[in-house]
């Protein structure tokens, strides 16, 4: 059983040695283990008599050799290809191979081990690893007695066989000689020469002022440090790459919701006018359709010129990792002028970025008479003032600092006074509708099952469809800390679903995410800024902005940083209020600059897209109607605009 068992194992080693040297140790020109292998520019490593046969098969004497796995060209030494920098890495391993190989095919030989040393050719029970004999009892004896012998290690003949006594370990440091002085090791690195050195070498040919050596440890460390700081570029490279494609996939996703809004407003109006317009309809639902399918193959054209170059960027990564954690220290010496060529792809490295105005889509829908076109298609996002109402005072229907603002499914428009200490209804005209019994309102929302959700500074009320009061909770101490009770942000609030909502507590730098019964779901921290207002996107992440310190920001549940982005208006710094977003994701803030308002747009990372509106007197909180207009609390009135 035991005999079986070894033969399997012995069988599943050479499996596994024949497996590594078909992957890694075969010449890709001739299939066979590596014999003198030499490297090329592009770090591919050939045998010397492939490379000298390709050479000769040239058509052309080039002085330069194409490699047949990349097709990069290297310019041959006038010597010729045995000018090329030799491959000690694949030398020492392949020569370990072969060992490893004579040794296993020697073990499998001997099935039943007999005594090298004695003529009776007894049964033998040690191995000396210096005779490279099998011993007997007698001749293990008599080997152990000898003074010539005597030191010999003698291993047990069931002991792996092993012939690593007096040599190197595979991958050890080892010193290669100096061509030119045969006896001698290397010990220097001409900066200047790009070249391994021997003491000789380094007085004589590199000792006038132009020439800068060191000692090979300092540098290998020098050397090692320039390509770690390289790689770290390429890993800020990817990350870029990454967040890149994020806003290709959102822009893509963007531009699907936008065309299905386009459809859907040309089929409104088809169906007002179907007699006419039925067949132009279509026309132009397929002419939207035609230019979202040629805008979608232009994003989708810079995310694979995107990839491609990632691509080449995790192969060149790749293979210099591989090299400097197999490569010895003068090996990799050797290589750095065919490695720093290599890398020097990084500084090429430009992304294609994605031009975020392609991702709108609209249609600007017309009556029309006979054959007129049914409308214009809109290629960019405009949007202009549709309507405003309000004035300062206190009677009904006016504001004094008009402060929150939500909007319900059917149109109707909830705005909270934070002067007034009032929350009152209007409808999507404009009309003044009715005051809620809600007192000291620091921040409004309204839930996709249209309930309205008032922060209270200290509480959280929660009214149902009828307006009227359904619950109310209290921040429990663990949850509200008031770290300065004269602190007094605006106290946001948004609705994470149906079921929980998020608020912003008053004194302290912290949000807390509960059920709409008051039970505490989760406290997410950010003590880095004060946060004004907030919004939760699609992903479940908190999107706030933060007044003072002109912050547009993105954390997830546990207060990790997505995205910080300064707020500015031609140059200057801004400061960000109110925030929503709209069912694509995207963000949209009021701020103020100046002692003037706007509302600007960003992309779901907080990247600038475009100034929606300016010149609005002091605007606070902004919402979306759900026929997608922006509803914005400016200070004495409401203004509500609309894409054209």
């Amino acid at each position: 059983m035991v005999e079986n068992n070894l033969k399997m194992a012995e069988s599943t080693t050479k499996t596994v040695l024949g497996e590594i040297s078909q992957g890694h140790l075969e010449c890709p020109i001739c299939l066979c283990r590596f014999k003198e292998p030499k490297i090329l520019d592009c770090l591919h490593s050939f045998c010397l008599n492939c490379l000298n046969g390709m050479l000769s098969s040239q058509q052309a004497d080039t002085g330069k050799i194409r490699c047949p796995v990349c097709r990069k060209e290297t310019p041959v030494p006038e010597v010729g290809v045995t000018g090329l920098l030799d491959c000690f890495f694949l030398s020492s391993l392949v020569d370990e191979f072969n060992q490893r190989e004579q040794s296993l095919e020697t073990l499998q030989a001997a099935t039943a081990p007999t005594c090298g040393d004695c003529v009776e050719g007894l049964e033998a029970v040690s191995r000396c690893l210096d005779c490279e004999e099998n011993l007997c009892h007698l001749c293990k004896a008599a080997h152990e007695r000898s003074k010539r012998t005597n030191k010999h290690q003698i291993i047990p003949i069931d002991s792996p066989i092993t012939k690593q006594a007096n040599k190197e370990h595979l991958g050890g440091k080892h010193s290669p000689k100096c061509q030119m002085h045969a006896n001698q090791c290397m010990h220097f690195y001409c900066e200047t020469c790009e070249l391994l050195t021997c003491g000789t070498c380094a007085a004589i040919n590199h000792r006038s002022a132009e020439h800068k050596y060191s000692e090979i440890a300092d540098a290998v460390r020098s050397h090692r440090k320039e390509i770690d700081e390289v790689l770290q570029k390429f890993q800020e490279s990817k990350e870029e790459s990454s967040s890149i494609e994020e806003s290709i996939d959102h822009a893509r996703n963007r531009l699907r919701i936008m065309v299905a809004r386009a459809h859907n407003d040309i089929q409104a109006k088809e169906e007002e006018e179907i007699a006419k317009i039925k067949n132009n309809s279509r026309i132009l639902r397929d002419e939207i359709s035609d230019i979202g399918k040629k805008r979608d193959w232009e994003f989708e054209t810079v995310h694979e010129q995107n990839k491609k170059k990632m691509e080449r960027v995790e192969t060149i990564v790749a293979a210099v990792t591989e090299l400097m954690q197999q490569a010895d220290d003068f090996e990799l010496l050797n290589l750095r002028p065919k490695v720093m060529h290599n890398l020097d792809f990084q500084k090429e490295l430009v992304f294609e970025k994605v031009n975020h105005g392609k991702s709108y889509i609209g249609v600007n829908c017309q009556a029309i008479v006979q054959d007129k076109d049914l409308g214009n298609i809109l290629h960019k996002e405009k949007w202009k003032l549709k309507t405003e109402f309000g004035k300062e005072g206190d009677r009904d229907g006016a504001f004094n600092c008009a402060a929150g603002v939500g909007c319900f499914s059917n149109g109707d428009i909830v705005v909270s006074d934070k002067q007034n200490e009032q929350v009152t209804m209007f409808s999507s005209a404009g009309h003044y509708k009715a005051k809620l019994n809600v007192k000291a309102p620091f921040g409004i929302a309204v839930s996709p099952d249209d309930r309205l959700l008032v922060n209270c500074k200290d509480h959280v009320k929660i009214l149902g469809a009828d307006h009227q009061l359904i619950s109310q909770f209290t921040f429990s101490q663990t949850d509200h800390k008031e770290e300065n009770p004269a602190e007094c942000v605006t106290g946001g609030i948004a609705a994470v679903d149906s079921k929980q909502v998020t608020v912003v507590h008053q004194g302290r730098r912290a949000t807390s995410q509960h059920c709409l019964d008051g039970s505490l779901v989760t406290v997410i921290p950010h003590t880095a800024v004060a946060i004004e207002d907030i919004a939760v996107n699609n992903k479940g992440r908190l999107v706030f902005t933060s007044y003072d310190s002109c912050q547009l920001g993105c954390i997830d549940l546990k207060g990790k940083e997505i995205f910080s982005t300064l707020i500015s208006v031609d140059g200057q710094p801004a400061k960000p209020v109110g925030v929503c977003l709209d069912n694509a994701g995207d963000i949209y803030v009021t701020l103020h600059c100046n002692q003037d308002g706007y509302v600007h747009h960003y992309d779901p990372m907080g990247a600038y897209i475009d100034c929606v509106a300016k010149g609005l007197y002091w605007p606070f909180g902004i919402a979306f109607s759900p026929g997608g207009e922006l509803v914005v609390a400016d200070q004495d009135s409401i203004k509500i605009f609309q894409r054209v």
